[in-house]
């Protein structure tokens, strides 16, 4: 009896080894360039952003007043958002204020993958802060990407649509 819970657990341990080693496969249709919001990695955003355009969808234009609970949609055009693989990253407004922040990609199920984070003050740990902000992710390639943020309008959805170029 020994033997066959030896043998069974070595067989066992052999094809995870064998799983985790196998190379994963691509099934998706989207081009090697651009990804969609569903095959999105956290790799994708890595580096340096400049967000070129603001618009809407859905939307009167201007009818938001604040997002991210710090200035106008207009008022982030021309700003620079820089993503470490870690997690850490900054924005900064063409005005010269800037804003800690800590940034992942979320998988939501329904919600479908978006890319969310969270402002970091003096002192904070990301672990410890519990507001944040999810945008909906529209496309990311090697040179640029969009995001959307959902605004509840009547009985519907719209966007703000933030449109960023790689720096």
């Amino acid at each position: 009896m020994k033997k066959i819970f030896q043998t069974s657990l070595a067989i066992l341990a052999l094809s995870f080894v064998f799983t985790a080693c196998s190379s994963t496969k691509n099934t998706s249709t989207t081009p090697a360039a651009e990804t969609s919001a569903t095959s999105v990695s956290r790799g994708k955003f890595v580096g340096t952003w400049t967000l070129t355009n603001v618009t809407y969808d859905g939307l009167v234009p201007n009818a938001v007043q604040n997002v991210f609970d710090q200035a106008a949609p207009s008022a982030f055009v021309g700003s620079t958002w820089k993503f470490t693989n870690s997690g850490n990253g900054l924005y900064t407004l063409t005005n010269g204020q800037s804003q800690t922040i800590f940034w992942s990609v979320f998988n939501g199920g329904t919600t479908g993958t978006q890319f969310q984070f969270k402002k970091l003050y003096e002192g904070d740990k990301a672990k410890n802060v519990q507001e944040g902000y999810r945008l909906n992710i529209g496309t990311v390639s090697s040179t640029g990407m969009t995001l959307m943020s959902p605004v509840a309008v009547g009985g519907g959805t719209g966007y703000i649509v933030y449109t960023f170029v790689k720096a």
